[in-house]
């Protein structure tokens, strides 16, 4: 069954890079992305989870934690990872799963059904601090993922959770957000004291509240 935005995140015990963990203990108060690679020593990927290491500090400041998956085993896991140090000039700080019986990519749906039944699709799961699905992106293999954009996403989501606003198109951190549509317009003075402003009756927008 496909995982749904607002659907709590299956909790899973499995073998990493960093040892045995149980997924929802591993995650704590603190919010997570879960990222699924086809398989190890793929050119794609490795940029990729190299980037991930790198972005390390960013993702502390935000309280993410960072966790790959694929279907290949903790062997060969613990034998591309220099692999990674080495492209990338960073050191793997995060852990990887080792899935070879698939259960993780079963319970988030991360098998292609048009493919081999070991080739995980490339997907992105971000996880609030309560344990609920936030967001999910598939991405093909040719193209590696974007995690500024997903730095992007993180920051907007936690404005929602914090502070009531939404984010508009292109919104970049620093920008006006959107005042969210349950907040009655007498209640804006108090929960926004920067001040709004009224583009439309449904459409009203303050400077980011947490800046």
């Amino acid at each position: 069954m496909a995982i749904r935005l607002g659907d709590v995140a299956p909790d899973f015990t499995a073998e990493t890079t960093m040892g045995p963990i149980n997924f929802h203990e591993w995650l704590g108060d603190s919010w997570g992305i879960l990222f699924s690679h086809p398989a190890d020593f793929t050119p794609v990927c490795t940029t990729e989870l190299g980037t991930v290491a790198s972005l390390k500090e960013q993702f502390d400041a935000r309280n993410v934690k960072t966790i790959a998956v694929s279907v290949d085993g903790l062997d060969s896991h613990n034998k591309w990872v220099p692999d990674i140090n080495e492209v990338n000039k960073v050191t793997m700080n995060y852990p990887i799963i080792a899935d070879e019986d698939r259960k993780v990519a079963l319970l988030y749906d991360m098998i292609h059904p048009n493919a081999s039944e070991k080739a995980t699709v490339r997907s992105v799961f971000i996880i609030g601090s309560d344990k609920k699905v936030k967001l999910t992106l598939t991405y093909p293999a040719s193209t590696g993922r974007n995690f500024d954009e997903i730095l992007r996403v993180i920051d907007s989501l936690q404005l929602t959770s914090n502070h009531s606003v939404a984010t508009p198109a292109n919104w970049q951190d620093g920008d006006d957000c959107i005042i969210v549509p349950s907040i009655k317009d007498e209640e804006i003075p108090a929960k926004f004291p920067k001040g709004h402003k009224v583009v439309k009756p449904y459409l009203r927008t303050t400077p980011q509240p947490n800046k």
